[in-house]
């Protein structure tokens, strides 16, 4: 799959000039830029006519804030998480994409229906339901391995290095989650100042144990390495290990904090019509199940969320039971409150980075 990807890449960043309205499209890379990919970009492409370049980063809105305020527009498209999609949407850097121009469902559900609750934005439209989860090795764990956040922070019971991503959220909600907060409420223990020294609390218990990580492929290649027993990731990351390179990894879905991947618009692009036709046509019905082929991430639409389908290279693969949306894993799961973050992220940030620079 990633050779693949890399000569597709390289074929459209070939093909490009030839084209007008081409538009950069820019997500987080690996398998889930691949899912992308195969997906919906490559169905758009024949559509439309134009072509996509695809580019990636590592999340954030200073490179998109940084484009937008010069005018040195150079990704049309960003996949982005809901906290970055609000706030970047009340800071003027994403163009209005309005629900009236989403196409209903096909049975007629309106698009405002048929979008799971509380994914909608003014500014961007949700693609997937992506879940931050922990997976561990069970070679390490002969007598059977850690089945809870609890368990994650347990190093004597479960002993060996953990990977945590080195970032408040939702790090403090696992802390809180594995000192018994329900998961659902995590982020309102947060809002209070006994909160947030319960959270860094719980995490000094376990600082000399993690091996911290930035960016997506990491934690796979951590277990890989053998460098942690369990980590922190997030589930498509996992899947495809599991399901493209054979890897003998358990999820562990208890705790699991969901969240949507969104798709904006740069303010100011000058492809703004085709850009808007790309977000349209990828967050329809289709297409959101024909990427549920490719990677584990539950579609954002009702209409496409309940579609059996199998993994497009292993028949045998009931994508269903790997999505984060399915029941089963949904049974003590919480939705990342992109409010909360929003509104306290600086602050939380902030702290958190000082709390990670004592060693």
């Amino acid at each position: 799959m990633k050779k693949l990807i890399t000569l597709l890449f390289a074929s459209t960043a070939f093909t490009s000039a030839s084209l007008a309205d081409d538009i950069v499209v820019t997500s987080w890379g690996g398998s889930f830029s691949a899912a992308q990919w195969q997906g919906t970009h490559v169905d758009w492409i024949k559509k439309s006519g134009h072509n996509i370049i695809p580019d990636t980063y590592s999340g954030g809105l200073s490179e998109i804030k940084a484009q937008v305020e010069t005018g040195n527009i150079k990704w049309d498209v960003v996949d982005v998480g809901m906290q970055d999609a609000v706030r970047g949407c009340d800071e003027g850097l994403f163009e209005t994409i309005t629900v009236d121009m989403l196409p209903p469902a096909p049975d007629g559900t309106p698009a405002s229906a048929d979008f799971f609750e509380n994914s909608l934005t003014d500014c961007s439209v949700p693609s997937v339901v992506a879940s931050h989860i922990f997976a561990y090795d069970p070679k390490h764990f002969p007598n059977g391995g850690p089945q809870s956040w609890a368990d994650f922070f347990d190093v004597e019971k479960f002993p060996g290095k953990r990977g945590l991503r080195s970032q408040a959220r939702p790090v403090l909600q696992f802390a809180l989650i594995a000192d018994g907060v329900d998961p659902k409420d995590a982020t309102k223990v947060l809002a209070t100042e006994e909160g947030l020294d319960r959270a860094f609390a719980k995490l000094d218990t376990i600082k000399d144990h993690v091996v911290w990580w930035k960016a997506g492929a990491q934690p796979p290649q951590l277990l890989a390495d053998g460098e942690v027993v369990m980590t922190h990731a997030y589930n498509g990351r996992i899947f495809n290990a599991v399901a493209n390179e054979g890897r003998d990894w358990t999820i562990v879905w208890d705790g699991q904090v969901y969240d949507y991947d969104h798709w904006v618009i740069l303010k100011g692009t000058k492809n703004l019509e085709a850009a808007k036709d790309f977000v349209i046509f990828s967050t329809t019905t289709e297409m959101m199940i024909n990427q549920s082929r490719y990677i584990a991430y539950g579609p954002a639409r009702r209409s496409a969320a309940s579609v059996p389908v199998t993994f497009h290279s292993n028949d045998s693969i009931n994508m269903l039971d790997h999505m984060p949306t399915a029941p089963a894993n949904m049974q003590n799961a919480a939705q990342n409150d992109f409010e909360f973050w929003a509104d306290n992220s600086e602050e939380i940030d902030q702290r958190f980075a000082t709390w990670f620079a004592k060693g």
